[in-house]
């Protein structure tokens, strides 16, 4: 049993997280803008400079730090929920991955837990694997947060980007990508298990083009952390949503939590329900540098099956009925 201070302690760790992902780019960016027109002005011009010079970094490997991966926070989030990882298969470190992560949820707790933090003691569990996380693009132009994303071993989900981790970084590593991405955070709803995944084929490609493996990855529970308001197709605030994702390139959502210190009240903090990402068999992918249609629909099918069959062999050990669907669109 947790005492009341330990679970105040993983509550604030959680806390933290979200606030970051939800606040820390656009509050960095206007305090630097508010300090050019200061006594500090020095710090903004110093900053923007190395912004320039160091834009291009993200997209070559980033710039991580094992210092930031392994804060002691990462342990208290974890254990909040808790977040578990179980792997299937062992990895080669002689070969490249792409880790296909579903379901995207609301903010990805699962994915960043096990793969941008040591809080599941990632490189014990795959020795000589170097994990790294894809995300937005946009995430990466605002100034301090962008630095804060490398340092945990986050990087663009541009084709640059994903180029050369996977042609220029030598093998040994895993590229995961939230395939369904902000098109199905639309569609969590706690207890349903709905992925957009067979109209995205680009990551088969890319495994094709470079011989990389491709690994399914599952998380349950990923979708029970929020209470998402599901608008009507058709409604204007639906309209709104989907306008934003094609501009912006991620989609509002209109969630709930619980409350910082009750489970009773509303809040931004996630409900503390069992997380567990299931880590799948690899499948072997020939290298195929300009792959056609036929050859990324094949491979497609084989990963589509895979993740259908790793969802049905553990969804009863992780808390689901035996008749409970996975439903792919």
């Amino acid at each position: 049993m947790k005492s009341s201070v330990e679970k105040h302690i993983e509550t604030i760790s959680v806390l933290q997280y979200v606030l970051t992902f939800l606040f820390m780019g656009i509050s960095f960016t206007a305090l630097l803008f508010y300090l050019m027109f200061t006594s500090f002005w020095i710090i903004s011009v110093l900053y923007f400079l190395w912004f320039f010079f160091d834009c291009a970094t993200p997209e070559q490997g980033g710039r991580r730090s094992a210092w930031v991966r392994r804060w002691t926070v990462w342990k208290r989030l974890k254990d909040y929920f808790p977040v578990k990882m179980i792997k299937t298969a062992e990895l080669s470190p002689n070969r490249n991955y792409i880790f296909g992560c579903h379901p995207h949820g609301i903010m990805c707790f699962g994915p960043f837990t096990n793969f941008s933090t040591e809080a599941n003691n990632f490189q014990q569990t795959f020795p000589d694997i170097r994990p790294t996380l894809a995300i937005l693009s946009g995430l990466f132009r605002f100034p301090v947060y962008r630095d804060y994303l490398m340092s945990i071993g986050m990087c663009p989900v541009s084709k640059m980007s994903l180029d050369y981790l996977l042609s220029q970084t030598g093998t040994g590593n895993a590229v995961m990508i939230v395939i369904g991405g902000a098109a199905e955070s639309l569609q969590c709803v706690p207890g349903e298990h709905l992925l957009t995944l067979r109209g995205r084929k680009g990551f088969v490609k890319l495994a094709l083009e470079h011989g990389a493996d491709l690994v399914p990855v599952y998380t349950f529970g990923e979708s029970d952390l929020y209470q998402q308001v599901i608008f009507k197709e058709g409604s204007w605030m639906k309209t709104l949503q989907l306008h934003f994702q094609k501009i912006v390139g991620f989609a509002p959502c209109l969630f709930l939590g619980r409350g910082i210190f009750s489970s009773e009240s509303w809040g931004l903090t996630p409900f503390n329900k069992p997380v567990t990402t299931i880590v799948g068999r690899p499948i072997q992918v020939p290298h195929i540098p300009v792959p056609s249609c036929e050859e990324v629909d094949k491979y497609h099918r084989l990963y589509i099956e895979e993740l259908q069959n790793l969802f049905d062999r553990h969804k009863v050990s992780c808390g689901l009925s035996a008749s409970q669907q996975l439903t792919i669109l």
